[in-house]
C-alpha cells in the first residue's frame, strides 16, 4: 500500500475514533442523567419551593432554583451584551486587521475565556468585600456577566469577521459613516450569528456553579430583590448530590435533568433563530 493512502486511512480511523469517543461520552452523560433523574422528577418538584428539611428528604421542590437561575442568567447575559457588542463592533469597524491593539484585545479575551470560573467567583467575592456587599442577586449577575463577556465578545467578533468586506465598502461609498455601516449593515448581516452568540452565552451563564458559589448565595425563597441571595440550579444540584440520603441524591439528578433540558432548549432555539434570520442576509 502506498504511503499517502496508508496515512489517509490511519487519520480517518483516528477521526472516527475521536468522533465515537466524544459522541459516546455525551450520550452516556445524557443517559445517566435521564435514567437516574427522570424517576424522581415530579410536578411538585417543578412548582414548589423547598419546604423545611427539603435537603434532608422532606417535601418541596426546586422552583426557587429554576427561577433564580433564569433571572440571574438573563440579567448577566443582558449586561454582558451591553459590554460585548460595542467592543466587537469597535474591533471590526474601526480597527484594521493588522492593528496591535486589536490583536492585544483578542489575546486578552482569549486568556479570560480560559480562566476557570472559580477565579471569577473569587474575584467577585473580593469586590463584594471591598464595597461591603453581601451575597446577592446583583453580585451574582455582575460576576457571571464578567465570566460571559469574553465568551460573547469573541463569538461576536468571529461572526462580524464573516461580514463581506465589499458590503462595508459599498455602504461607505454610498455616503454612510462607519457607525451607520456598523449598525445598519454589519449588524443586519451578522444578526443570526450574533443571536446564536447571545444564546450560547446564556447557556454558559445558567450552567455555571463556581462563579455564583461565593457571590449569589443561596436561599429557599423566590428571587424578589437584587440585594438578596438567590438560588441557582447548579448549586441546588451540588447540595442535593452532597447529601447522604439516596432520595435527595435522586432529586439532584432530577435537577440536573431539568438544567439539561433548559440548555437543550436554548441550543435548539439558537439553531431555529439562526436559520430563520439567515434567509435575510446577503450572500
Amino acid at each position: 500500500m502506498k504511503r499517502p493512502l496508508l496515512e489517509e486511512k490511519i487519520f480517518k480511523a483516528l477521526m472516527l475514533a475521536a468522533t465515537f469517543i466524544v459522541v459516546g461520552s455525551l450520550a452516556l452523560i445524557l443517559a445517566t442523567v435521564f435514567i437516574k433523574g427522570f424517576s424522581a422528577l415530579s410536578i411538585d418538584m417543578l412548582i414548589k419551593t423547598p419546604q423545611g428539611g427539603f435537603y434532608m428528604g422532606k417535601e418541596g421542590g426546586i422552583l426557587n432554583a429554576i427561577t433564580g437561575s433564569l433571572v440571574l442568567s438573563l440579567g448577566a447575559t443582558a449586561l454582558a451584551f451591553i459590554l460585548s457588542l460595542p467592543l466587537a463592533l469597535y474591533l471590526n469597524l474601526y480597527l484594521r486587521k493588522s492593528s496591535r491593539f486589536a490583536f492585544s484585545a483578542r489575546f486578552l479575551l482569549d486568556i479570560l475565556f480560559g480562566v476557570p470560573s472559580i477565579v471569577y467567583g473569587a474575584f467577585g467575592f473580593i469586590i463584594m468585600v471591598f464595597f461591603g456587599l453581601r451575597a446577592s442577586l446583583l453580585a451574582g449577575v455582575i460576576t457571571v456577566a464578567l465570566l460571559v463577556v469574553p465568551v460573547m465578545t469573541r463569538a461576536m467578533d468571529e461572526v462580524l469577521k464573516t461580514v463581506p468586506f465589499d458590503l462595508k465598502e459599498v455602504s461607505l461609498a454610498l455616503g454612510a459613516n462607519r457607525l451607520e455601516t456598523g449598525l445598519k449593515v454589519m449588524l443586519r448581516q451578522a444578526l443570526p450569528g450574533l443571536l446564536t452568540a447571545v444564546l450560547i452565552s446564556f447557556g454558559r451563564a445558567i450552567s455555571d456553579a463556581a462563579s455564583v458559589l461565593f457571590t449569589a448565595g443561596f436561599t429557599d425563597s423566590l428571587p424578589y430583590s437584587l440585594f438578596q441571595p438567590v438560588a441557582t440550579l447548579p448549586l441546588a444540584i451540588f447540595f442535593q448530590l452532597g447529601t447522604p440520603f439516596p432520595e435527595v441524591q435522586e432529586r439532584g439528578y432530577a435537577s440536573a435533568l431539568v438544567l439539561t433540558v433548559i440548555i437543550l432548549a436554548i441550543s435548539i432555539a439558537a439553531r431555529i433563530i439562526s436559520r430563520r434570520f439567515t434567509k435575510n442576509t446577503v450572500k
